[in-house]
């Protein structure tokens, strides 16, 4: 019989009890760790339950007596060689160890040993055969024969003799059974005070009474998988020796092991939430808000976001990101990371990934809309009230530039249907001598507004505003940009007017640039303004005038060389984007149109009459140019005419360029020189040159030398860029969308531009206003139409693939 005593409480075992591998009949309740305590505070008591104490012979010995025997008894064991129950397996008739035998190849059939599958995988094996001079052939666990290399055997199991593959898996499952990680507490307490080693076997004597395969191999399993009680000491071949932590490593031990348990719940808790959610129908997933109320979540959720977008900070966001990935069975790429996102409800079905990678500003901050706010309220005019003047130690505001009142004239506001932002309107006469009189009224957003002020500041930084098929996001806050700034039908309006007087063959005879106080009249889509000069109406002349002007202006430009490079434009507007299924509806719009044609021959006027009242006055702007004199337009009179001649001039145009002290010629426009000027709520190089204009206009000094222009326009034309390329993916990304819900089979018209390879031609679909590739029949030539049908649209990838149809 064996017994053991810790503290107050006795072990008893009979001769007669079965070993752990039969019956485990002892249990360890609740072990408390003490470090001011010299001995074991154990609340509850080992038992034997099947045996009554008339088997059970007791001697009686103190606690510390005994613990001293045990191990004495040990370590007299240990100097003698080996443990009674590992003899039958470590030592051979021969004496060599069985891990030598392993070695040389003469290990003989039915070892149970333990190896290391793979690296993440350890699992117990039956020696069959020797395999070659080194390995082994081994069966498994789950039953699977495999060969291994002798570094791949992690532990032998003492005694385990003669061993057969079938009953591996019993003796898995007892030994999981059994494993209790209160023990190695309890055998931590006794050796840590005794500063003591302890091997596998000796272990296995300690807790279980017993150093049979199964004990022992409880022991080998406590001890590699235990991170906190023990550290290897010496590692002799598979008979490492342990030996326990101090006091303190324990304790920071086991705190970081309660806070990694406590993570591993928390992330197991946030994987079921993104299970549950992605099975849900749409309308009953959580909302993207309820998803940051808790840090833990947020904190996860966040890192998630990053991976999709390509925009982790850190490694731990991507390793973040990999775990969920990996715990959800899904690829650690950005477009699983993406997908995810949309199942749970985080991201809508459409999400702009443009639009958040690129980390484009979509809101004003709470201080900008507060300046805001109070510029609306006060409404001053700074054209009115500038530069006080001390008079008797009182600031007085002199009247620094009155504005012409132009209120008389009927003034067209002509724009697309969804504008919010109206930046200019036009006026034309017919003058006694038959000379046309045309007036570009631009709003004065610069009366509300000085360089430098806050305002100014964050329009600078947003360097444009950003139209979008689902949103605009306004350079201004909205509410300042749409009240105080915009032009509004019957109200007066601050405006900076430049008036021209054109001669018969369209060029400049006379022209003035001032403030000007306006009243629009009509406000007017591109539709209704062509619908009205169709119909002629005798009380609409000035839009016919206007018309008129435009068709002289085109003519002039032409003959200086000017380039038609108009083509159809689409544009797109979804409602409700957050929604799977939003509405979208396309427009295609030919910029020949004779109301676009209108609007943007004044517009260009503007801008030469801008450029040219600057170099007069020499006011460094913002001059544009675009140098085409290499450009032989007779080389593409082959052509037809239109989307087909403009696509192939295009594509070898060079790039334009700025100067900020003269103007430069603008080949492509036909113009000595040309200032963007129209739109001083939309773009902020307009409104830089606003600045200079006005200052000059008010006899003031210019607020920016032409070298702080160029740096303005540098920083200003890189954000102008990155938005650009965000508003031609997100356009081509919703008509994708579109084409992917046309009925299947549907027929499109489109135009063959050139041809890329062999029967491959760049097409233009002419009712969709999109360009893309298909291969087309023998005989189709530039130019031709052809009927195409969409075979696949997927908007995400990009992907728009369509076939040529025989013409109906």
């Amino acid at each position: 019989m064996a017994l053991r005593a810790m503290n107050s409480c006795v072990i008893f075992r009979s001769a007669a009890t079965p070993p752990l591998a039969a019956s485990r009949r002892c249990c360890v309740r609740q072990f408390t760790t003490s470090r001011s305590r010299k001995h074991l505070n154990l609340h509850s008591f080992l038992r034997c339950t099947p045996y009554p104490l008339s088997h059970v012979t007791v001697r009686s010995y103190s606690v510390h007596n005994l613990v001293e025997m045990v191990m004495e008894e040990l370590a007299s064991i240990r100097k003698r060689g080996r443990v009674r129950a590992t003899s039958k397996l470590e030592l051979a008739s021969t004496g060599e160890l069985l891990e030598d035998k392993l070695k040389k190849g003469t290990l003989q059939k039915g070892l149970l040993l333990e190896f290391k599958k793979d690296s993440e995988r350890v699992l117990l094996a039956v020696a069959l055969k020797p395999d070659g001079k080194k390995n082994w052939m081994v069966s498994d666990q789950n039953g699977i024969t495999t060969s291994i290399k002798p570094q791949q055997v992690t532990f032998i199991v003492p005694g385990a003799e003669n061993f057969e593959p079938t009953e591996i898996s019993d003796f898995v499952q007892k030994a999981q059974d059994n494993l209790d990680t209160a023990l190695l507490e309890f055998a931590w307490n006794e050796l840590v005070e005794k500063n003591k080693s302890v091997t596998v076997q000796e272990l296995a004597e300690m807790i279980f009474g017993s150093a049979e395969p199964l004990e022992s191999y409880c022991a080998h399993l406590l001890l590699s998988r235990d991170e906190v009680y023990f550290t290897v000491l010496e590692s002799k071949g598979l008979s490492p020796v342990y030996g326990p932590r101090t006091a303190t490593q324990v304790g920071e031990l086991l705190r970081r092991k309660l806070a990694k348990e406590t993570a591993e719940k928390e992330f197991e808790e946030l994987i079921q939430l993104l299970r549950s959610a992605k099975k849900m129908p749409p309308q009953d997933k959580p909302p993207r808000s309820s998803w940051k109320t808790e840090e833990k979540i947020w904190h996860k959720i966040e890192s998630l976001e990053a991976f999709a977008i390509d925009a982790c900070k850190n490694d731990d966001q991507k390793r973040t990101a990999g775990m969920i990935l990996k715990a959800m069975g899904l690829a650690k790429t950005s477009s699983a990371a993406v997908n995810l996102l949309i199942d749970i409800g985080y991201f809508p079905v459409h999400v702009n990934l443009d639009l958040l990678k690129l980390n484009i500003p979509t809101d004003h901050r709470e201080e900008i809309l507060s300046v805001a706010d109070s510029i609306l309220s006060s409404s001053p005019d700074l054209d009115e009230l500038l530069e006080p003047r001390v008079y008797r130690k009182q600031p007085l505001y002199l009247l620094k530039a009155d504005r012409v009142d132009l209120t008389h004239l009927k003034v067209y506001a002509i724009d697309v249907d969804e504008a919010d932002e109206l930046d200019d309107a036009l006026s034309a006469t017919r003058l006694q001598d038959g000379r046309i009189k045309v007036w570009i009224h631009v709003a004065d957003p610069t009366s509300l507004l000085q360089p430098g002020s806050i305002i100014d500041k964050d329009a600078r930084r947003r360097g444009t505003s950003i139209f979008l098929p689902t949103a605009t996001y306004s350079m201004f806050p909205e509410r300042l940009a749409m009240e105080g700034m915009s032009l509004k039908q019957g109200k007066l309006c601050n405006a900076v007017t430049v008036s021209v007087v054109l001669r018969s063959d369209g060029s400049i005879a006379e022209y003035s640039v001032e403030n000007s106080i306006i009243k629009p009249t009509y406000m007017l889509t591109y539709e209704s303004a062509t619908e009205l000069l169709h119909l002629n109406l005798e009380e609409e002349i000035e839009l016919k005038i206007l018309s008129e002007a435009a068709a002289l202006r085109l003519r002039w430009r032409r003959e200086q060389g000017a380039i038609d490079t108009g083509t159809l434009e689409t544009r797109i507007k979804v409602t409700n984007p957050d929604h799977p299924e939003p509405s979208i509806k396309l427009y295609v719009e030919n910029q020949a149109d004779a109301a676009m044609r209108l609007v943007s021959e004044m517009m260009i006027l503007c801008g030469e009459v801008i450029a040219t009242y600057g170099s007069h006055n020499n006011i460094p702007l913002p001059y544009r140019g675009q140098p085409q004199s290499n450009i032989d337009t007779s080389a593409f009179e082959h052509l037809p005419e239109g989307p087909v001649r403009s696509s192939a001039i295009v594509r070898i145009m060079r790039a334009a360029e700025m100067d900020f002290r003269n103007p430069v010629r603008h080949g492509v426009l036909g113009l000595p020189g040309y200032v963007q000027f129209t739109s001083p709520i939309r773009r902020y190089m307009d409104l830089a040159a606003h600045y200079q204009v006005k200052a000059f206009l008010r006899g003031d000094s210019l607020p920016f030398s032409a070298g702080e222009l160029e740096g303005i326009a540098s920083t200003v034309n890189m954000t102008t860029r990155v938005v650009r390329r965000l508003s031609s993916s997100s356009l081509r990304y919703w008509i994708l969308e579109y084409l992917r819900r046309q009925p299947k089979g549907k027929r499109f018209r489109a135009l063959v531009l050139r041809f890329i390879k062999d029967r491959i031609a760049a097409i233009l679909l002419t009712e969709i206003g999109v360009q893309a590739s298909s291969w087309v029949s023998l005989g189709v030539q530039i130019g031709d139409e052809v009927d195409v049908q969409v075979e696949e649209a997927h908007p995400r990838d990009d992907v728009l693939s369509l076939k040529e149809v025989e013409a109906v």
